[in-house]
C-alpha cells in the first residue's frame, strides 16, 4: 500500500491560491510555470482533487476543448474528484467523481492506487479531511517567494508539532522544498 501525500505550492505566508482561485502568482515565480525536478511527487498512481481545483485545471488550459492537455499533468492516472455537483469530463480522462467523507471512499481510492502513492493535489481543506480521517502520510510544500493578502489557505486545520516530523528541507530553484512525515494522532 502506497502513501497518501499532500504536495502543493504555497506562498510563504500560507496561501495556495488567490481569492479568485488564480495561480498567476505561482506562475510568475521563476520555475513556477515549468517546475524543476524535485517539485512533484514520484511514484504516484492516483490523484485526488477537490472540485475547485478540478474546475480551475479545466479552465486554465481550456482542457474541455483540448482534452490532450489533460495528460500533460495527469497522465493516464485515475483522478478522484470530490464534489456534490455534476461536472464535465475531458474526453479520454479517467475521472471518478466521489462525494461525502474521505473515510467513506478511502478504500476505493486505495484500491485504484494499488501499491502506488496517492497525490492529494488540492485543495487544503481536502488534504485536511485526509488528515482528519487518519489517512495523510506526508505533506510536501514548495514555498514560493511570494506573499499574498488573502485566498485559499494552505491547510485550514490546527496541527501541532507533535504530528509532524521534518524529513527534508532544500532549495529547488526559487522554492524552499519542505517535506514532513505526518504521525498518527497520539503517537
Amino acid at each position: 500500500m502506497g502513501r497518501i501525500v499532500f504536495d502543493t505550492a504555497t506562498s510563504f505566508n500560507g496561501w495556495i491560491a488567490e481569492e479568485d482561485n488564480s495561480l498567476a502568482w505561482l506562475f510568475a515565480v521563476e520555475g513556477g510555470e515549468h517546475p524543476d525536478d524535485g517539485l512533484f511527487p514520484t511514484g504516484v498512481s492516483v490523484m485526488v482533487e477537490g472540485s475547485t481545483t478540478y474546475e480551475w485545471v479545466l479552465a486554465e488550459s481550456d482542457i474541455l476543448a483540448h482534452p490532450e492537455k489533460w495528460r500533460e499533468f495527469h497522465g493516464d492516472r485515475p483522478t478522484f474528484v470530490f464534489t456534490t455537483r455534476e461536472l464535465p469530463v475531458p474526453e479520454g480522462a479517467d475521472i471518478r467523481f466521489v462525494s461525502g467523507p474521505v473515510a467513506d471512499v478511502l478504500a476505493e481510492i486505495r484500491a485504484a492506487a494499488g501499491d502506488g502513492d496517492i497525490w492529494v493535489v488540492g485543495g487544503g481543506d481536502l488534504a485536511g479531511q485526509f488528515l482528519d480521517a487518519g489517512a495523510l502520510d506526508e505533506i510536501a510544500l514548495s514555498v514560493a517567494p511570494v506573499a499574498l493578502t488573502a485566498g485559499a489557505p494552505l491547510f485550514p486545520r490546527r496541527v501541532e508539532s507533535d504530528r509532524l516530523r521534518l524529513v527534508s528541507a532544500s532549495a529547488v530553484g526559487q522554492f524552499a522544498r519542505l517535506v514532513y512525515r505526518v504521525l498518527p494522532a497520539g503517537e
